[in-house]
């Protein structure tokens, strides 16, 4: 019988019946129905691991994991995927660190994963790879014999070719992209860019969506991910009996909440976004002591020296924000590097004034849509949000800011505060329409339908 297989880096193994899901979890939740299969790392670091996977059955899903070597581990993911691939692809040349030694784990850790998995993949199953961590999987995998459809989902942004061509080994992640059936894109923009990296450095040709480089095609296409809409504002409606919300609420005292809520990430603004929220009490001062600025942003990936650097910085602008501007009754400030549970975080949403999302550049952001499906029609928050987050390209209702120019930030956030109810309730009726519309549900029928007609075809359709 045919099975989808996710590949992934991690594979959210069902621990107890209170964990939390992650997002991807989440996102590919109406997939995990009995006989699929969920390969990657198991977490564990070994000297010498099995290449034959650890199976774990919950639910009807099998959870197929196997170790990594500590050796190459550390060249794979925080060397490459995160010191290489992860500032390129969010346009940050500055801070991408390529070392030929990091670029081999990378590729030794894909061919173990194609490896593994090629002794339990079976000819009629679809395989749907996840992310920059596995950009050769599906070459490697084909090499173990696998021929049935190969499906993969960019999570991050992509760049164009200008920027592609820094990367040393740009050439080589383009052709393994090319390797798969369907990629997808969070945004046309990032689609765009792709099959242009294909037709400009390696000569593919292509027209439409498809792209065919050494006699076969590939579809590339933009399948924006939503979440669980419906679900999230359930969360967010029990939620106002938290404790912790209710206690939020109460610390209050009648002010105005904007509420940020990031991985502690370089990508994610946040030093501008704490530069912004100083910069509105000096533009707007009647705004002192009738707002609080809550930003949760636990940390993440501190292996990386970038991330430890942006937690000092986030401490400095805490400390100097709240040093010049707080009152002995009022802190403008509080910051927490603490994960909150989800159906918490929902019910800090529906009290907040002004969702603050605000990255320098991301592949979607979900937080913007779990702000527009927390929110009590009747009373709306308004939505401050990147242009150059994907999610900008669907929700533009939102007040739509440049991140970099902390005084637009903070511009906006004024006029949040002093928005009317009748444009908040308009803004939010078309964004929570957007947002109930372009579901985690929708996003997964997408690629499945697209990826499983590239399948009924004999022969890949060719670009004319």
């Amino acid at each position: 019988m045919a099975r989808l297989i996710i590949v992934s880096n991690r594979v959210p193994i069902p621990k107890s019946r209170g964990a939390s899901a992650g997002g991807l979890t989440v996102a590919l939740r109406d997939l995990l129905t009995p006989g699929t299969m969920w390969f990657g790392w198991s977490g564990r670091l070994s000297a010498d691991p099995s290449l034959q996977p650890s199976l774990v059955e919950a639910r009807g899903v099998t959870y197929a994991t196997i170790d990594l070597k500590a050796d190459t581990y550390r060249g794979f993911y925080v060397g490459f995927a995160n010191g290489a691939l992860w500032p390129l692809l969010h346009f940050r040349l500055g801070l991408m660190q390529y070392r030929r030694e990091d670029y081999d784990d990378y590729l030794s850790v894909n061919q173990t994963f194609a490896e593994s998995l090629g002794q339990v993949v079976q000819a009629d199953d679809t395989v749907w790879a996840h992310d920059y961590h596995l950009i050769p999987f599906a070459r490697m995998l084909r090499q173990q014999g696998f021929h049935g459809p190969l499906g993969f989902f960019l999570h991050v942004p992509f760049v164009p070719p200008s920027m592609l061509e820094a990367m040393p080994v740009g050439r080589e992640l383009v052709a393994d992209l090319c390797a798969y059936d369907l990629v997808g894109f969070q945004t046309e923009e990032h689609a765009r860019d792709f099959r242009d990296c294909a037709q400009r450095l390696l000569g593919a040709t292509v027209k439409g969506e498809w792209v065919r480089l050494n006699g076969r095609s590939m579809r590339a296409f933009a399948d924006p991910i939503g979440i669980d809409a419906e679900s999230f504002h359930h969360d967010a409606e029990r939620a106002a009996n938290d404790n912790l919300v209710k206690r939020v609420a109460g610390s209050l005292a009648g002010r105005a909440l904007a509420i940020g809520v990031d991985r502690m990430d370089y990508s994610k603004g946040l030093p501008q976004r704490f530069e912004a929220y100083g910069r509105l009490f000096e533009r707007h001062p009647e705004h002192r002591r009738r707002v609080h600025f809550l930003q949760i942003c636990p940390r993440s990936r501190e292996e990386v020296d970038e991330y430890r650097k942006l937690r000092i910085e986030l401490d400095r602008l805490t400390g100097r924000i709240n040093g010049r501007f707080s009152e002995f009754d009022w802190t403008p400030l509080r910051y927490s590097a603490r994960a909150a549970p989800r159906t918490t975080l929902a019910g800090l949403y529906r009290i907040g004034r002004i969702g603050l999302v605000t990255p320098l550049r991301d592949g979607m952001n979900l937080v913007a849509k779990e702000f527009i499906a927390a929110q009590a029609d009747e009373d709306p928050g308004v939505l401050v949000l990147s242009q150059f987050a994907g999610a900008a390209q669907e929700l533009t209702e939102a007040l739509i800011v440049n991140p970099f120019d902390p005084d637009a930030i903070a511009d906006a956030m004024h006029h949040a505060l002093i928005m009317p109810a009748a444009e908040r309730k308009e803004r939010h009726q078309a964004l929570r329409e957007k947002v109930f519309r372009s579901t985690a549900q929708a996003y997964c029928m997408r690629f499945m339908e697209a990826l499983l007609s590239i399948k009924a075809q004999s022969v890949p359709r060719a670009v004319a």
